[in-house]
């Protein structure tokens, strides 16, 4: 593990289209930076992990669901999601090309690999908040991890995903009964209201213990139906 005086390495840097991206290594770790902003790492994945298996959960018995990931990030929702054979089509939308071709052909495709190999696996470039609103497509789940939570965006233009007409965006694509399932770094009790009040039902927020801090946590809504 890497200790307080490792300086970390930087493997690559982009100016991407929404800004600088950054992909360093510190000790054993795989760290991503946008904009100066740390995202993530390779330390842990467990909440990542808990997003899919929580969104997986709160399904009914459907056969073959087809999930959405929002976020591509280190790869652990994917991987995760690529391991359970009962997930029918995974998409997952990434809006940075670095971190895409990181994943295909970089230092993290160690972890992805696998996921990317599978047949049920799709990867976008695209910014997920146009996304949302221009698809036609629909799934049974959507894991939103873009962000470090719905009060804390990675960008300005994040912001109105967490809002309700942005909810109701997500609503539309999701099939009757579907799972919206969020990833924040801190718990939102805000952000439960909004989802009730934009018409997602058994709303619920499943929390994840960190080593330090508050502890990371999976908000839960379901769309009627």
């Amino acid at each position: 593990m890497p200790t307080a005086y490792d300086i970390p390495e930087v493997l690559d840097r982009r100016e991407g289209p929404y800004g600088e991206v950054v992909l360093r290594r510190h000790g054993d770790l795989l760290q991503i930076i946008a904009n100066g902003c740390f995202l993530m790492d390779t330390s842990d994945g467990r909440s990542e992990r808990r997003l899919v298996d929580a969104a997986l959960a709160a399904l009914d018995e459907r056969p073959e669901p087809r999930l959405l990931i929002g976020g591509l990030g280190v790869g652990f929702s994917l991987a995760h999601a690529a391991a359970n054979a009962r997930w029918g089509r995974i998409t997952v939308v990434e809006r940075e090309p670095a971190v895409i071709e990181w994943h295909r052909r970089g230092p993290l495709s160690g972890l992805s690999r696998a996921a990317l190999s599978d047949a049920r696996t799709e990867i976008v470039e695209a910014d997920l908040v146009a996304f949302v609103n221009e698809t036609s497509a629909t799934y049974d789940a959507l894991c939103l991890d873009i962000d470090n939570g719905p009060g804390w965006t990675v960008t300005e233009d994040n912001d109105g995903l967490y809002e309700p007409a942005g909810l109701a965006s997500c609503a539309r694509l999701l099939r009757p009964g579907g799972v919206l399932a969020v990833w924040s770094a801190e718990p939102s009790p805000d952000f439960e209201e909004t989802l009730r009040n934009a018409g997602f039902q058994h709303v619920r927020t499943e929390e994840i213990p960190v080593a330090r801090g508050v502890p990371d946590v999976v908000h839960l809504g379901v769309r009627p139906g």
